[in-house]
C-alpha cells in the first residue's frame, strides 16, 4: 500500500497555500511534515484525508482499492479532539471503535480493544471518569487512542504532541512506531522533534512548497 500525492495545489480564500506538491509515503513509512505556522501544513493533511479537495493534482492510497477513498482508510487526528465530554473515557473509545472499525476488527471485541487502548496511552485508570473533567494532557490522549481501536492503514496526525507531557510523547511515538512496523503509513505535521525510526522530513516553506 503506498500514499500517492501528485501535484497537488491547495488554495485558501482563493490564494494557493500548497503549489504543485508530489510525494509518496511507502507501507512501513512516515513523513513529518515541518514548516512555520502559515505553510499549509493542516491545510495539506485535511486534502490527503479527504475533507478539502485539491484545486489541482490528485491523492489516493494506491492498494486500498479503487471504489475506497482516503478518508475511509485513515485516521485524522486534527487540532481538535472530538471527545463528546458526557461520555466517559471508555464510552469515547467504544463509539470510536463502532463507528471507524466495526464490531470485529482486528478479530478483537469492542471491549477488548477499548480496554488495549486505555492501557497503551496509560488512561485505565481514567476509564469511567466523564471526557469533561479530564485534564488537557488528558484529553489529547485520549483523542490519539482512537488510533489503537480501529485498524486503519493511514494516519494523519495535525500536531499530535499538543498538550502532551514528555512521558506521554515517548508513548505515542512508541505507537506510531508499531503502527509501522506492521506495514501503516503516518504523515506527522509537529514542531515538536520526534524520533521515530522510519521517517522522512518534508519542510513547506511559507509559500506552501518544500523548503
Amino acid at each position: 500500500m503506498q500514499l500517492v500525492a501528485e501535484n497537488i495545489t491547495l488554495e485558501r480564500g482563493g490564494r494557493p497555500v500548497v503549489s504543485a506538491l508530489s510525494f509518496r509515503v511507502d507501507a512501513g513509512n512516515a513523513l513529518v511534515l515541518t514548516g512555520p505556522n502559515g505553510a499549509g501544513k493542516s491545510t495539506l493533511l485535511r486534502a490527503l484525508a479527504g475533507y478539502l479537495r485539491p484545486a489541482a493534482g490528485s491523492v489516493q492510497v494506491a492498494g486500498a482499492g479503487d471504489d475506497r477513498e482516503p478518508s475511509e482508510v485513515c485516521h485524522f487526528v486534527g487540532h481538535l479532539d472530538g471527545l463528546k465530554s458526557h461520555l466517559t473515557a471508555a464510552e469515547n473509545l467504544s463509539f470510536w471503535a463502532t463507528y471507524l472499525g466495526g464490531p470485529a476488527d482486528a478479530g478483537k471485541s469492542i471491549a477488548e480493544r477499548v480496554e488495549e487502548a486505555l492501557e497503551y496511552f496509560r488512561l485505565e485508570a481514567l476509564a469511567e471518569i466523564p471526557a469533561g473533567y479530564l485534564s488537557a494532557g488528558q484529553k489529547r490522549r485520549l483523542a490519539l487512542a482512537r488510533l489503537a481501536v480501529a485498524q486503519r492503514p493511514l494516519w494523519l496526525l495535525d500536531e499530535p504532541t499538543v498538550s502532551l507531557d514528555v512521558g506521554s510523547v515517548g508513548v505515542l511515538v512508541g505507537v506510531i512506531d508499531e503502527h509501522l512496523k506492521a506495514g501503516g503509513m503516518a504523515v506527522i505535521a509537529t514542531h515538536v522533534p520526534m524520533a521515530l525510526h522510519a521517517a522522512a522530513t518534508l519542510q513547506l516553506g511559507r509559500a506552501g512548497v518544500p523548503a
